[in-house]
């Protein structure tokens, strides 16, 4: 049985379960049981969750599962009920390092990306298995609380990338460039979610996602509009596999004049962002203001790793692996 010192969602210090105010959030009630009734684990083989883990229409490698909020449990959703949630439990993959804090090492760096720098990004949180183990939990951001679903589009499948026309490793295919144009091409307030996306750009960078390629970033219809969606998979891979700096095989751009640290040093600083953000049509002065937010490591950003779930030689790598990232990012370049 897991301990619970702090919040699972929003990781305030104090609480034994969900704060009041959190579980509203998340779940739309104030009093939810964080422990599930049932073991993932034990239901993995089962008919009954591989045919849940089909009625999820999300990619990736990592299981997800349907999930639905009956008075104060989470449950699996059954086979008529529209899911209002999902669960992703630590990944099958043993090769993976420390594999059994990917729910945490998730929950926190979504909480960091909202709390501290403000991004906008799906309501999440952690549950708990009955042996403690976290699993991840956040709430559908398609799905309206009438049940109704909006219609979402990844970019994979906006740039009609897909296995039969770009390989099995299709989604990591091309550069960040090309969401940006497919963002000016199917946005009409596109500058705004230009400047969203370049924030997530930018932190996944210096948050160490190296898996964020082109089904980690959707455009969902919000009103008679296709939106940016909120932020979602987030997570400092850094911990638990030796990567890229970016999840596109193509970078920010193959067409971008690199700076001499990226040609020195394989890996970008800001002055690369810097003629990223002119290239996709951001005004200097507005992406300055977002860059200047990660030439440090905030101290809230320190507290929030501070209070997570992530075991303690894990917190202190993760600040380790974010503070190499900004090193790397306020190298000074001389063209």
């Amino acid at each position: 049985m897991i301990e619970i010192r702090n919040c699972p969602v929003s990781l305030r210090e104090g609480f034994d379960a969900y704060s009041p105010a959190a579980a509203k959030s998340l779940f739309g009630k104030t009093k939810v049981c964080p422990i599930l009734g049932f073991d993932i684990d034990e239901f993995r083989d089962t008919g009954e969750i591989a045919e849940a883990m089909h009625r999820i229409s999300v990619s990736g490698v990592q299981e997800k599962f349907p999930a639905v909020i009956n008075g104060g449990d989470i449950c699996i959703a059954g086979d008529i009920q529209r899911s209002t949630h999902i669960l992703k439990p630590a990944p099958w993959d043993r090769t993976l390092r420390d594999r059994k804090a990917i729910p945490a090492n998730e929950h926190l760096t979504m909480q960091i990306a909202s709390q501290v720098y403000g991004i906008q990004t799906a309501l999440n949180g952690l549950c708990f298995t009955s042996k403690g183990q976290p699993v991840y939990i956040t709430r559908r951001f398609d799905v309206l609380p009438d049940g109704s679903k909006l219609p979402m589009e990844d970019f994979a499948s906006l740039a009609g990338r897909n296995e039969q026309t770009a390989g099995t490793h299709f989604k990591y295919s091309g550069c960040y460039e090309d969401i940006a144009k497919a963002i000016r091409a199917n946005v009409a307030a596109w500058m705004v979610d230009m400047e969203r996306f370049f924030e997530l750009v930018v932190f996944n960078y210096i948050y160490a996602n190296g898996d964020a390629h082109l089904k980690n970033f959707s455009l969902v219809l919000n009103g008679q509009d296709y939106r940016l969606a909120p932020a979602y998979d987030l997570l400092n891979t850094g911990l638990h596999v030796a990567g890229d700096d970016f999840g596109l095989d193509g970078g920010l751009s193959p067409e971008l004049e690199k700076s001499d640290v990226l040609e020195r040093t394989g890996h970008a600083c800001r002055l690369d962002f810097e003629r990223f953000g002119q290239r996709i049509g951001l005004v200097k002065k507005r992406m300055d203001r977002i860059l200047n937010k990660y030439a440090c490591l905030p101290d809230e950003a320190k507290r929030l790793v501070d209070h997570s779930f992530l075991p303690e030689k894990l917190k202190r790598s993760y600040v380790r692996i974010v503070n190499e990232r900004i090193s790397r990012f306020n190298r000074t370049s001389g063209m």
